[in-house]
C-alpha cells in the first residue's frame, strides 16, 4: 500500500508540474503579447473551444469580423496557448513582407511537407534563398510567351467540354469548378513536367489521385487532431493519404527520370527529326540545376516539381471561377468585356495570342478587382525570426503572424465601399496613390508567388476563350466562404451560359 501511495505520490507530483509549467507558460506569452487587442480567451485553451464549436463557414465570418471590431488592423487569437497575430492593415504588411529575415512559413505549411517536402512554398532559410535563384529564371516572360499554344489548346478543349455539358440538359445551370479543375490540371501538367494526361477527356490515376489527395489536405488542415503524425497515419485516411502520396510521388520521380535519359542521349536539343522541343519548367529547372554549383537531389527535384503541381492548377482554378461568378453576378462589366474582346478579336475564332490577350485591359482589371474580392490564398502565415515593432506593439520572436490578405483587400479605410465589384479602382489615376500593399493577391515581397504571371496568363487565356462564346449568368448573388489554404465557396457555384449569338 505504501507503494502505491508513494507512485501515486510521484504521478500526482509529475503531473501539477507539468500544469503549472503550462499556465507560467501561458501566463508569460499573454503578458508579452498584453497590448494586442484581442477577443476574451481563456487561459491553455484560448480561443480553441470557441472555434472547435464553429463550422467552418462560421470560423471564417468570425475571421472577417476582425476588420468591424479591430479598426487598428490588428488581433490577436490564442490556439491552445499558441498566439497567431492577425495583420490586416496594409502599412502593417509591408513591415513583415518584404522581410529577408522572417520568411519563414507557419505550422499550416509543416503539414504540407509529406507531399511537397522542402520545395518553395515550403522550405526557408539558406535553402529557400538557394532554391528561389535556381528557380526564378524558369518564370521569365519570354518563357512563359511559348506556352501561349499550350494553354490556347486546353482551353479550347475545355470550352468542348463545356459544350457537351450543356447539351445534355439545355438551358440548366452548371457547376464549372470540376471542369475548371481538370483544364488547369492539364495545362500544369503539360507545362511543368512536359507530360500530356489528357485530364479533361480521359480519366487517368494521376489526375484522379492529385484531387482526392488536395481534399485530404484540405480536411487534415480542418481537424486539429489529424495534426499528429502519430494518429494520423494510424488511422484509415491516414492510410490512404499516404498511398495516395506514393502514387503522385512515384509518377514524378518517373517524369523526372525519363528526362534526364533523353537529355543524356539527345542532349536534351530535339526530337528524333532533329525539330527543337518547346520545355517545360522541368526541362528549364534541369538547365538550371546542371549549371548550379550546389544541384539539387532527385528527391528536392521532385519537391519543387509537385510544388508547381499544387500551386499550379488549384488556386488558378479558383481564381477562374470567381471571376465567371463577378461577371454573372455584375453584368454590365461582363458587357464591357464583350465589347473589348470584339473589338480585339473581330469576328475570328483564332487562338487568343500573347499580343492579343496584353491588349485586354479591362479584363485585367476584372480579373484583379475579382482577386481583391475573393484572393485564391485569403491568409498567409509568417513566423517571426526577430522581435518586429508594429504601431505601439512588439510582437515577440517566434510569433506566428497571419497576413489577412483578404481582410486587407476589404478594409473599408482603404477600399470604399468594399464589397461593391468596381474593377475601375485599377485604373491609374485610381491607383497611384495608394499603398502597394492594400493589393497583394500573390502575397508580396521576397516570398512572393513566384508563378503569378504564369497564373495570370492561364486565367486570362480560359476567361477569355469562355466568353468568346459565351454569356455567364450567376444563379446566387452571394455565396458562402471558407478559406484555409484557398478560397473556396461553400457549395456550388452555378453558372448558366448563354451563346453569344443569342440575348
Amino acid at each position: 500500500m505504501d507503494i502505491i501511495s508513494f507512485v501515486l505520490s510521484i504521478w500526482c507530483f509529475i503531473i501539477i508540474s507539468i500544469v503549472v509549467s503550462m499556465v507560467r507558460h501561458d501566463y508569460m506569452i499573454r503578458r508579452k503579447m498584453k497590448n494586442v487587442p484581442a477577443f476574451k480567451s481563456y487561459p491553455l485553451i484560448g480561443h480553441a473551444l470557441t472555434l472547435l464549436r464553429m463550422t467552418e463557414q462560421e470560423q471564417f465570418e468570425w475571421h472577417l469580423s476582425f476588420l468591424n471590431h479591430f479598426k487598428d488592423g490588428m488581433c490577436l487569437v490564442f490556439l491552445g496557448s499558441k498566439p497567431v497575430v492577425y495583420l490586416f492593415k496594409p502599412e502593417f504588411l509591408e513591415i513583415i513582407c518584404p522581410s529577408t529575415v522572417n520568411l519563414e512559413k507557419g505550422i499550416v505549411y509543416e503539414l504540407l511537407k509529406p507531399w511537397l517536402g522542402n520545395g518553395l512554398l515550403t522550405s526557408a532559410g539558406t535553402r529557400w534563398f538557394h532554391d528561389r535563384k535556381l528557380i526564378g529564371p524558369t518564370f521569365h516572360f519570354g518563357i512563359l510567351d511559348q506556352f501561349a499554344i499550350v494553354l490556347s489548346e486546353k482551353a479550347e478543349i475545355l470550352t468542348k467540354c463545356l459544350e457537351k455539358e450543356m447539351e445534355k440538359c439545355p438551358g440548366k445551370a452548371i457547376d464549372i469548378f470540376p471542369f475548371l479543375i481538370n483544364a488547369t490540371l492539364d495545362i500544369i501538367c503539360e507545362t511543368a513536367m512536359g507530360v500530356n494526361i489528357r485530364a479533361q477527356e480521359v480519366v487517368t490515376e494521376y489526375s484522379t489521385t492529385i484531387h482526392r489527395l488536395s481534399k485530404l489536405t484540405l480536411e487534415r488542415l480542418f481537424t486539429p487532431w489529424y495534426w499528429m503524425d502519430w494518429l494520423y497515419y494510424s488511422m484509415p485516411v491516414g492510410k490512404e493519404y499516404k498511398s495516395a502520396l506514393n502514387i503522385l510521388h512515384g509518377f514524378t520521380k518517373e517524369v523526372i527520370n525519363k528526362k534526364k535519359v533523353i537529355r543524356k542521349t539527345k542532349n536534351g536539343k530535339g526530337d528524333d527529326t532533329g525539330k527543337q522541343r518547346r520545355k517545360a519548367f522541368l526541362d528549364l529547372l534541369l538547365d538550371q540545376n546542371e549549371k548550379d554549383n550546389a544541384p539539387l537531389t532527385e528527391d528536392e527535384l521532385r519537391a519543387q516539381v509537385d510544388t508547381f503541381m499544387f500551386e499550379g492548377h488549384d488556386t488558378t482554378a479558383v481564381a477562374i471561377n470567381w471571376a465567371l461568378f463577378c461577371l454573372g453576378n455584375n453584368l454590365e462589366h461582363q458587357e464591357k468585356v464583350h465589347e473589348e474582346l470584339e473589338q480585339v478579336f473581330k469576328d475570328t475564332q483564332t487562338p487568343a495570342s500573347v499580343k492579343e490577350l496584353s491588349q485586354l485591359k479591362y479584363l485585367e482589371r476584372v480579373m484583379k478587382e475579382t482577386l481583391r474580392l475573393y484572393p485564391s490564398v485569403p491568409i498567409v502565415e509568417r513566423k517571426l525570426a526577430e522581435n518586429v515593432k508594429i504601431g505601439d506593439v512588439t510582437i515577440p520572436e517566434g510569433t506566428t503572424v497571419a497576413l489577412s490578405i483578404i481582410m486587407a483587400h476589404r478594409n473599408p479605410q482603404v477600399w470604399p465601399d468594399p464589397l461593391k465589384f468596381d474593377p475601375d479602382r485599377f485604373l491609374p489615376e485610381n491607383s497611384k496613390h495608394r499603398n502597394p500593399y492594400a493589393y497583394v493577391p500573390f502575397s508580396a515581397g521576397p516570398r512572393n508567388c513566384i508563378g503569378q504571371r504564369f497564373a495570370l496568363l492561364v486565367e486570362k487565356t480560359v476567361l477569355t476563350a469562355i466568353l468568346r462564346k459565351w454569356r455567364v449568368k450567376s444563379v446566387e448573388t452571394e455565396i458562402p466562404l471558407v478559406g484555409s489554404l484557398i478560397l473556396r465557396p461553400i457549395g456550388n457555384v452555378l453558372l448558366r451560359f448563354t451563346p453569344k449569338t443569342t440575348r
